[in-house]
């Protein structure tokens, strides 16, 4: 990463190619501290459906660019990781060069975020941790800490076959959810034994998981990742966190522009995101005023991962799943299954407004994720 920022510093500019959600996410945070470097350019492949310009900067398709842009410019792609492949190609067989992919869920765009959000945080006077620096303060005294944190890993007998060597997140409890939806058996552990709602999991996703958890393990600390996303820690690390004063740990947070409520929109169903907030207003008053500085705001805690003390574990669901179970009485079906999902995105979004509520209280760390290739 560091090659490619002094090289973009140097420059002073970079030319983006994508117009789309990824695409302003990462231009802006390329033109705002700690870059404030000036975007020349978007490029897309067709003008058709997209603007003229965007942050002030000229839209132009990639015939045009190519009698304008040197190929040695470096280009940076904001993009999903589905496309990044035919990008890569078109922009090969044109003579570019440098080429930097800041993909939704690569480490490296999750990394330009991170400073970008340390930035965020200064600029609102709180404080930006990591688990690795707090957990220095705490040397392990013995090999037993880490068993008291367990971190579940939310696995679905639909899930596509990794081809990457996990083996070194040894510590995950494999969950398996939505087990009452199929026969087949992929972990020991299933979210449809005892107290559950696996049945839910169409909708709910990996809250299937948390709700077992919830009701079952008594660990000191909890976590959740998924099959794909994994905290980057070790087994010094969970022992350190055993005996330290951190509440709970939880990944870079997304950026969003303009705000979290008009991405949620472009993104998914904004009727949904009205009701989770009249949710709020009638079940959890107290957390409007968070709820608010977050739909407006650039940042929010995604993917339903964490780590934290099981007490507030047992706080924080007491007061997710009467929310989620007011939205799913009123919100309506979706014929798409992606959008169907959609308790498990307002999920994440409220787990953003949880821990706003709570930032004076409870000390926050930050780890980074690891997203796993197919």
């Amino acid at each position: 990463m560091e090659r490619w920022l002094e090289e973009l510093k140097e420059r002073k500019s970079f030319i983006m190619y994508g117009a789309g959600v990824i695409a302003r996410q990462v231009a802006g945070c390329l033109m705002e501290k700690p870059y404030e470097l000036r975007a020349e350019y978007f490029i897309v492949s067709d003008k058709k459906d997209n603007p003229d310009e965007l942050f002030g900067s000229p839209v132009i398709d990639l015939d045009t660019a190519d009698k304008i842009t040197p190929r040695d410019a470096v280009i940076v792609i904001g993009t999903s990781e589905k496309h990044l492949d035919p990008i890569l190609e078109k922009l090969r067989e044109r003579g570019y060069t440098q080429i930097l992919p800041l993909t939704f869920n690569s480490d490296l765009w999750e990394r330009v975020r991170e400073q970008h959000f340390i930035e965020y945080q200064r600029f609102r006077q709180k404080p930006y941790r990591t688990l690795e620096e707090e957990a220095e303060k705490y040397l392990p005294e013995s090999d037993k800490g880490a068993s008291r944190v367990h971190i579940y890993t939310v696995q679905s007998h639909a899930d596509k076959v990794l081809q990457e060597d996990l083996s070194r997140y040894s510590w995950e409890i494999p969950i398996q959810a939505g087990a009452s939806l199929t026969d087949k058996r992929i972990c020991e552990i299933c979210d449809n034994q005892g107290e559950h709602i696996s049945d839910k999991n169409q909708k709910y996703c990996e809250l299937t998981a948390l709700y077992w958890i919830w009701k079952h393990d008594k660990a000191e600390y909890i976590g959740l990742d998924h099959y794909r996303r994994h905290f980057e820690v070790n087994p010094e690390l969970l022992k350190a966190l055993a005996q330290s004063d951190i509440d709970a740990v939880l990944t870079i947070p997304i950026l969003n522009i303009p705000n979290v409520r008009a991405v949620y929109e472009q993104d998914h169903i904004l009727e949904d995101w009205n009701i989770m907030m009249e949710g709020l207003s009638v079940l959890a008053p107290d957390y409007m005023e968070a709820a608010e500085c977050l739909e407006y705001g650039k940042y929010y805690h995604a993917y339903n991962m964490f780590i934290m003390r099981r007490e507030i574990l047992e706080d924080y669901c007491a007061w997710l799943f009467p929310i989620l179970a007011y939205c799913e009485v009123r919100c309506r079906e979706k014929a798409e299954p992606y959008q169907n999902r959609y308790i498990g995105f307002l999920a994440e979004r409220l787990m953003a407004i949880y821990f706003l509520h709570h930032e004076e209280h409870y000390k926050i760390v930050h780890a980074r994720k690891h997203f796993a290739e197919r």
